[in-house]
């Protein structure tokens, strides 16, 4: 059983911009969590975590090996570490945090929360405002929550993983070939139909790589080639925050895998990082 683990691959709304794999992809393999939720329900990590807890238990009852492919890393960590028991933030100090320009609210962070300052580039828009809005409405750092995380799978399993590494100039070449391929596939259309919804834009699959630069081009705000080449531009910068991240956040026993050749002209996905997971018997 393949299980994804890719927060852009669960929304039913971005078959095609999120590569997700087609029915020929799978090979008669079970394939689970890919769109499974409406783009109108944002998939937090606890609720993917929640999920494929699930259906790892699923396949472990059948006497198969669950294989998690993709490379969102709060998801992975959330599985197997477990979530943060975070309360639910108050709305008013959420509405004033995520008010501010991000330079002013990592100036305001680095006095509140020194610590996660220092780990989050200044630019980190999400990440800076949560750990901002954590500390205001809770007055305990982000850290100090997750440091007392529960519901973790890690201890119950045995994780064989395999972070693979491309070298950098051809994962570049590939990220522009897969956004050009994605518009000759339907993206525009796809992303057509997601406008049309009129959905919460803050929500995650309104901010998907492609939605904002094809969305537009559909508003006749820019030519189809700026949108390629804008929508190419997000890939590259997504896929060098996400090969610095496996560098260097997975465990060090996780093995970094470098390959430097492809079976395909065109990627179905940027590569990312495969976990087989078995029972600890």
């Amino acid at each position: 059983m393949v299980i994804n683990a890719d927060s852009a691959q669960v929304y039913a709304d971005l078959a095609v911009l999120s590569a997700r794999p087609l029915p020929e992809d799978m090979g008669g393999i079970v394939h689970r969590l890919f769109g499974t939720w409406d783009g109108a329900l944002a998939c937090s990590a606890a609720d993917w975590a929640a999920a494929a807890s699930q259906e790892i238990d699923a396949a472990h009852d059948r006497g198969a090996v669950p294989v998690l492919v993709g490379g969102t890393g709060l998801y992975i960590r959330t599985l197997l570490d477990g979530i943060a028991p975070v309360p639910p933030i108050d709305p008013e100090v959420r509405a004033a945090v995520r008010a501010l320009p991000v330079a002013q609210a990592y100036a305001a962070l680095c006095q509140e929360d020194p610590e996660r300052a220092a780990r989050l580039g200044p630019t980190d828009t999400t990440r800076i405002a949560r750990a901002l809005e954590v500390v205001r409405s809770t007055g305990v750092t982000l850290q100090t929550w997750q440091a007392a995380t529960t519901g973790g799978i890690g201890e119950r399993v045995r994780v064989k993983a395999a972070i693979l590494l491309p070298e950098r100039r051809l994962l570049y070449a590939r990220c522009d070939a897969r956004f050009a391929h994605m518009l000759e596939q339907g993206a525009i259309e796809e992303v057509g139909r997601l406008l049309a919804r009129q959905l919460d834009p803050e929500l995650p699959v309104m901010r998907a790589i492609g939605v904002a630069e094809i969305g537009a081009f559909l508003a006749g705000e820019i030519t189809i080639q700026a949108a390629g080449d804008r929508g190419a531009q997000a890939t590259r910068n997504y896929a060098k925050r996400q090969f610095t991240w496996l560098r260097h956040q997975p465990p060090a026993e996780w093995p970094r895998v470098a390959i430097d050749s492809y079976a395909k002209p065109f990627p179905d996905e940027i590569i990312l990082p495969t976990f087989g997971l078995t029972r600890h018997i």
